[in-house]
């Protein structure tokens, strides 16, 4: 049962990419498809990166209700934008374009991870939960900063960072999905090494050690990979927030199991099934009059505030 389960899901996320493809298309294969393989290979690139580094990085606490989001990178991500608007005008996207910008900050959000993760693990510490909290207060921090930034902006270069707060799909460059595929069958390959060592890592960090893994250092490493998935993730799509949270527990329930050879491969699927259907529904139901991140944090958010509500009640 756990077998077709997992065969339906990939089937079903055909189907979705078929029908997102080629629905209303009018078979036009000089602009209209090929546009919607290159939105189709960022949804394929986010749902990896969104529900790879999801799934980790809740091995990694033993918590099913946190994302990396908390720790505080699309806050960074949006920070940067509202400065680079704030110095440079609504020129920032010409001078930089597309590219230049995606580049920029994937280093940022690189080099931020690296500070904070740093900084912690001096000496020998290597406390997650004082993490969890860091990153909790530097979003706040960034949040409130990131607000004064947007009082200091026109009306104009206020919407030009309102576009970049929302997930989209239509802003992705050619050039930029070849670098960002690059970098996350990188990040992926060096993963797929580690499967065994998170197996072990969701057990706990007394039962990692005692089975003979270096929890400091695969802690470290496995941080930095989700770190990088956030990144390239953040950089080319936009936030996502709550959704790392629906795409783990989904993928928990049907899965069956917490193996993440199963869990990680279903996980990118769902999380690329998803805004399949988020996108199909801005598309030829809504017409456009709503974002994919609209409704993929209405949805999701659903679910998160649903997901406290039960874990508090259970026993």
């Amino acid at each position: 049962m756990r077998l077709v389960r997992r065969h339906a899901v990939w089937v079903l996320v055909v189907a979705l990419a078929l029908a997102f493809v080629f629905v209303r298309s009018g078979l036009d294969f000089d602009y209209v498809i090929p546009k919607r393989l290159a939105r189709l290979a960022a949804m394929v690139i986010g749902g990896v990166c969104i529900a790879w580094s999801a799934i980790a990085f809740q091995t990694i606490t033993g918590n099913r209700v946190l994302t990396p989001a908390i720790m505080g990178y699309e806050a960074v991500y949006l920070l940067l934008q509202a400065l680079l608007v704030l110095f440079m005008g609504v020129h920032s996207v010409v001078l930089l374009g597309a590219n230049g910008n995606f580049a920029l900050s994937v280093v940022i959000l690189l080099a931020y991870s690296w500070a904070i993760h740093r900084w912690l693990f001096r000496d020998g510490r290597s406390n997650v939960y004082f993490l969890l909290l860091l990153g909790l207060v530097l979003t706040l921090v960034i949040n409130t900063f990131t607000q004064f930034v947007q009082l200091k902006v026109s009306p104009g270069e206020f919407s030009v960072l309102l576009g970049f707060s929302q997930t989209s799909f239509s802003r992705v460059q050619p050039q930029q999905l070849l670098y960002a595929g690059l970098l996350v069958a990188a990040v992926c390959l060096l993963g797929l090494r580690t499967l065994a060592t998170l197996d072990v890592l969701a057990l706990g960090r007394d039962q990692a050690i005692s089975l003979g893994v270096d929890y400091r250092r695969s802690v470290r490493l496995q941080l930095a990979l989700i770190a990088a998935l956030v990144a390239i993730s953040t950089s080319l799509l936009g936030p996502t927030a709550f959704m790392g949270v629906f795409v783990a527990n989904i993928t928990y329930a049907l899965a069956g199991t917490f193996r993440h050879r199963v869990t990680l491969p279903m996980g990118s699927a769902i999380a690329v099934g998803i805004l399949i259907v988020a996108q199909l529904l801005v598309e030829h139901v809504f017409n456009y009059k709503t974002t994919v991140s609209i409704l993929v944090n209405l949805v999701c958010g659903a679910y998160f505030l649903a997901l406290m509500v039960r874990t508090r009640g259970a026993p």
